[in-house]
């Protein structure tokens, strides 16, 4: 996928702003969409290594502004640990609004997310801030099943790849029927009481990929649901997501402690590798 082109907004960086206020807005113009998303870079000239961390089902942004607060979070966290990371936004760069009900999504986790996700690591390879070849990819649920997507295979896509991935929480079993592996090393963080994308298909996915010499690894957390990593978030049912593990629209999502404590440490760890 070629960037034809970006266009930067930033915004001041000095002592005492706002988190959103530390934020960059950047637009990457490919294949006829303009892709919006969101950019924390740690201060100072660079070069950095990169993340490009891709949203879940729900989308990027909320009533809140143009990034929900666990991505803030997490782009916080990736910051502060040196790294640059952009998050696109494939849903409402397309003019679409949350997909967790819709079966037929207008932004596919296997396709159009998987041309947003290079099209992110092009443009950052090409800013003069970053260390190439050291690129890497990090997604949650339907942002976790893209990550899969976009490393399945021995093939890297024109302009050069990712180093590692991370992917939170993916929908494993389409790739599982596909004959799933990676080219790149790659972490899986599910939890064990997942029932909206279950652990077991990653698990086994993983076997395979491995016995076919891929370097992916797998965690599975006890007791922890969806969304496990999320601050502050409640264990609760949610209703009418488009592909929970038993059909019914129902899972459950929230918080679990020592998983998300595990997760903080651990994914930062993999994408440093």
């Amino acid at each position: 996928m070629r960037v034809i082109s970006a266009l930067i907004a930033c915004a001041g960086l000095a002592a005492g702003f706002t988190a959103a206020q530390a934020r960059e807005q950047v637009e990457i113009s490919q294949s006829g969409v303009t892709l919006r998303a969101v950019l924390y870079r740690p201060d100072g000239p660079g070069p950095f290594p990169a993340v490009v961390a891709l949203h879940g089902c729900g989308g990027l942004a909320d009533k809140s502004g143009p990034i929900t607060p666990r991505f803030e979070e997490w782009g916080e966290r990736l910051k502060t640990a040196g790294f640059a990371v952009l998050f696109p936004d494939s849903f409402a760069s397309r003019g679409l609004g949350s997909q967790c009900g819709i079966r037929e999504r207008g932004a596919r986790a296997s396709r159009e997310r998987v041309d947003d996700t290079n099209a992110a690591r092009q443009w950052l390879q090409s800013q003069p801030w970053v260390i190439r070849e050291r690129v890497s990819l990090i997604g949650w649920s339907n942002g976790g099943t893209t990550t899969l997507w976009t490393v399945r295979d021995k093939t890297a896509s024109p302009g050069g790849d990712f180093r590692s991935a991370v992917a939170f929480y993916p929908g494993c079993r389409d790739l599982q029927k596909a004959g799933w592996t990676a080219r790149v090393p790659i972490l899986i963080l599910n939890g064990a009481a997942d029932d909206w994308t279950p652990a077991a298909p990653c698990e086994q996915i993983v076997a395979a990929a491995q016995g076919r010499g891929a370097e992916a690894a797998i965690v599975t957390y006890p007791e922890a649901y969806h969304d496990f990593d999320a601050p502050n978030l409640l264990v609760h049912q949610r209703k009418g997501v488009a592909f929970s593990a038993d059909g019914s629209g129902i899972v459950h999502i929230g918080t679990n402690e020592s998983a998300r404590a595990d997760a903080l440490m651990r994914a930062p760890e993999w994408l440093a590798r």
